[in-house]
């Protein structure tokens, strides 16, 4: 495994991020797709034995589950000084007005919360989830910078949000002397581009690190337009997501499936792979629900997509209205 620094930081992370999504109690939170820790626990320790020592999941994850298993796999398989551990705040855990969101007392209460199921005294990458509209940006910055102060995190990042409101972060942080973020979590995939637009450019210009969540499209890209799987067919988020140019899609999709039957190698290899290649990407974050899911992930890296094959793979694409924040 190649390491890469992560943006402007001198911290060193593999090429790809464990998406930890996948993992936590099944009857928790919104997601009864996830795998428990007993089937969580076998996947984590192959990916760390891989080389990847990336790791991001959420509070909101499973009801704070995901956290409690992420801890427990690095306590019994990995060393936590190699570990590149993120977490998110923002969503909702509990009940009543302050049980989400960015604001100063949500971010103090949620930090020490998930450090507690993480099982460590500092996170390596607390990112903010989504942007708060409801609370000054000002608040959330100095919070988020007292966190780094007060040790519990290194750097922080953001996730999907408009290039003017990461700007905007951005500059009120530099303008008070606080800390500014050092990653953007977004959603790109040969589905949806339009963070080619701005974000990705900001990104580049600024030094960002670019995490790209859902790589695969949430799995649309690595099976036939027409498959199903038992997530997919209960994914209430991810049906939001894809969808609404299905032709456009379909034939984005069936490129996927000729590229990758032209190279002798799964769909899921040529989606990851273009992802890999899109100038200022650091690390894709991918998901496994099985040991062939991280196997094909790390063949990726190898997969040089030429440029015909890259214009191929990009032709059927039109824009899209924009979906994830």
């Amino acid at each position: 495994m190649k390491y890469v620094r992560l943006g402007t930081t001198g911290m060193q992370v593999s090429p790809l991020c464990l998406g930890c999504m996948t993992f936590g109690t099944p009857d928790r939170g919104t997601h009864a797709w996830t795998l428990s820790e007993a089937q969580s626990l076998p996947l984590i320790r192959q990916a760390l034995e891989a080389g990847i020592n990336f790791l991001d999941t959420a509070n909101v994850y499973s009801d704070g589950t995901s956290e409690e298993i992420v801890g427990k796999a690095i306590r019994e398989f990995g060393r936590r000084d190699e570990i590149v551990l993120a977490t998110k705040v923002h969503g909702r855990m509990r009940p009543g007005p302050n049980g989400a969101g960015l604001s100063r007392k949500a971010i103090m209460m949620e930090i020490d919360a998930s450090l507690r199921r993480l099982g460590t005294d500092h996170v390596d990458l607390y990112q903010i989830h989504r942007w708060d509209p409801k609370v000054p940006i000002e608040e959330t910055m100095e919070a988020l910078h007292d966190v780094v102060k007060a040790g519990k995190a290194l750097h922080i990042g953001a996730s999907s949000m408009a290039a003017w409101q990461f700007a905007k972060a951005q500059a009120v942080a530099e303008r008070h002397g606080w800390t500014r973020f050092v990653t953007m979590q977004n959603h790109l995939n040969l589905l949806y581009r339009e963070e080619e637009r701005e974000m990705l450019p900001l990104c580049r210009d600024q030094g960002v690190g670019v995490i790209p969540w859902s790589p695969q499209a949430r799995g649309r890209l690595t099976r036939p337009w027409e498959a199903e799987t038992t997530r997919s067919g209960s994914d209430v988020f991810g049906k939001t997501l894809y969808g609404r140019q299905e032709e456009a899609d379909r034939a984005v999709v069936a490129e996927v499936a000729a590229v990758a039957h032209g190279r002798g190698v799964p769909m899921a290899q040529v989606a990851l792979a273009w992802v890999i290649q899109k100038p200022g990407v650091t690390a894709p974050i991918i998901g496994a629900s099985r040991a062939g899911h991280l196997e094909d992930a790390i063949a990726a890296l190898s997969l040089n997509l030429s440029a015909d094959e890259i214009a191929r793979l990009e032709a059927p694409y039109v824009p899209h209205a924009v979906a994830g924040y």
